[in-house]
């Protein structure tokens, strides 16, 4: 019987089946489709000789640990995203587009040589072949005891494995929509299951490659671009030349959502390749062209993902953090992280937790022990470190406005793009400093509590003292230089009432962030270790 059951060969899959085979877990990895990847898709390129990414594409070094720390571990091989440079900005069709300053727009992003299919061949080469089960796709899951059945779809017919555990590292809504589970699973995990967007699972992406140089940057250009008008095909297209930029290549997203691009299907690559020779010069008309729509994937996009739309969602709803079916069953995908959800760095995160639980002797949490002396004294280190934790989110958050609100831009958004951008990215900050007291080792023995708040919670959220104006004052300023937003007066200047109206939907977040942080620290009850 196997140990453990790997359904879904993305980069969580594959980097939980590369930990489990690195401690001699015997365990087996299921994939759906044809490759491993997942969303993670990167194309040759005859025309340019290079390798273009039709998925994800970036990390950002400063805010994203854990890919960063892969990377480098396995020895890939990466390079800055070209940003210097002016970048256009096209508000009429009949107009020519505007040329603005437009410095790191993609914040310190980093890409990797050979692409994003370079980190999926890095981590298959770790793994046996034979533990690598491509074409099976997952049907049913039954909880059968001391182990969990799983029934496969195949192209030989349906096949059943046993397992002693099972990862299910596919995002939770394509599992709510092709998964018979037996026993049900409770109504807040399948809710959970059902409320959670598939990241990218309605986009769509271009890439062109050249067999000249980037001609863009002879002129000074980034080859970044913003297309905001009603006609736009392409909404946000970014230089996408590999680190020696012999060749050319762009790539794009696609401002049309999924029912319009079926409509235009045919002649989709046409408009594409138009709008990139329209930004920066017919000789584009010559280069080679890759599309893939992930709202035609079946495998990624379910019609309720059709249907969406938006800012970047909170990702890493609590019902997937725990395993169910006494230990047996866990969660994994980008999806379920709350650090990085949405991205390669939420898949890594995810695999690293589900490893924590399947390896406990790797990485256990800290305990009550770890922190030495009295209880006040356990408490005081355990403030210290809540405090030192959360001066580090302050980079992070405001990286993660940024990446809010480009997705916004690229999704063709309008409204309210900084009062979202900035509350997602303080909600998911919320949502992380909660996790951090769960795993914290207070000690509530012996601490007051005055009409319901235990004396702890002002000194937890004093760590925040200044954390949401000083978040304010660089989005202002950020805001104030982007040429992204310079079509759009509220956000690039906003008036008093606009930032008003952001920060009364901030202190909400805040006060509902206070209410669980208080009832969580008095959950924390426990009978004092002696020093």
């Amino acid at each position: 019987m196997l140990d453990v059951a790997i359904v879904g060969g993305g980069i969580c899959g594959l980097a939980l089946a590369r930990s489990l085979a690195a401690k001699g877990v015997s365990y087996a990895l299921f994939e759906a489709r044809d490759r491993l990847g997942g969303r993670v898709l990167t194309v040759e390129n005859p025309t340019s000789g290079l390798r273009l990414d039709l998925g994800p594409t970036w990390f950002w070094p400063q805010t994203q640990g854990a890919i960063t720390r892969l990377v480098g571990e396995l020895g890939l091989e990466p390079f800055d995203q070209h940003d210097p440079g002016t970048a256009l900005l096209m508000t009429d069709p009949e107009k020519a587009p505007a040329v603005q300053s437009a410095p790191g727009l993609h914040g310190g992003a980093q890409r990797l040589k050979g692409g994003m299919a370079a980190l999926v061949a890095a981590l298959a080469a770790d793994l046996d072949p034979q533990t690598l089960h491509l074409g099976h796709v997952l049907r049913a899951v039954r909880d059968c005891g001391e182990a969990v059945e799983l029934c496969f779809e195949t192209g030989e017919g349906e096949i059943k494995i046993v397992a002693r555990q099972l990862v299910l590292a596919v995002p939770p809504r394509l599992l709510d929509r092709d998964v018979a589970f037996a026993p049900t699973l409770p109504d807040f995990v399948s809710a959970a299951m059902r409320d959670t967007p598939t990241w990218m699972a309605a986009s769509a992406k271009a890439v062109v490659g050249l067999a000249d140089p980037p001609i863009w940057r002879a002129f000074g250009h980034s080859g970044n671009a913003f297309v905001v008008h009603d006609q736009a095909v392409l909404g946000e297209i970014f230089d996408a030349c590999d680190a020696g930029a012999e060749r050319g290549a762009l790539g794009g997203f696609f401002a049309l959502p999924p029912d319009s691009r079926a409509a235009f299907r045919s002649g989709l690559a046409t408009l594409a390749k138009s709008q990139f020779a329209q930004l920066f010069g017919p000789s584009l008309d010559a280069g080679e062209l890759h599309l893939q729509d992930w709202a035609t994937e079946n495998f990624t996009c379910t019609q309720a993902d059709r249907a969406a739309g938006g800012a970047h969602p909170d990702y890493g709803a609590r019902a997937f953090s725990q395993p169910l079916w006494n230990g047996k069953l866990f969660f994994g995908s980008s999806e379920t992280a709350r650090e990085g959800g949405g991205y390669v760095e939420g898949a890594i995160n995810a695999a690293a937790r589900i490893a924590r639980h399947i390896l406990p002797q790797q990485e256990t949490p800290m305990t009550m022990e770890d922190v030495a002396g009295s209880p006040a004294e356990r408490n005081a280190r355990c403030l210290e470190l809540f405090h030192e934790w959360v001066a580090s989110r302050r980079a992070p958050a405001f990286a993660a406005y940024r990446q809010r609100l480009n997705f916004a831009l690229s999704h063709g958004e309008r409204e309210q793009l900084t009062q979202r951008a900035m509350l997602g990215a303080m909600e998911a900050i919320f949502a992380d400093a909660l996790s951090m007291i769960d795993e914290l080792p207070f000690d509530h023995a012996g601490v007051a509590v005055e009409r319901g708040r235990s004396d702890l919670t002002p000194k937890v959220q004093a760590a925040f003292d200044g954390f949401i104006q000083a978040l304010l004052d660089a989005i202002i300023d950020f805001n104030r230089t982007s040429c992204a937003l310079s079509n759009f007066p509220q956000e690039h200047k906003p008036a008093k009432d606009y930032v008003s109206a952001t920060l009364r939907d901030i202190g909400a977040a805040w006060r509902e962030f206070s209410l669980e942080a208080n009832s969580r620290l008095i959950a924390k009850q426990r009978t004092p270790v002696d020093a």
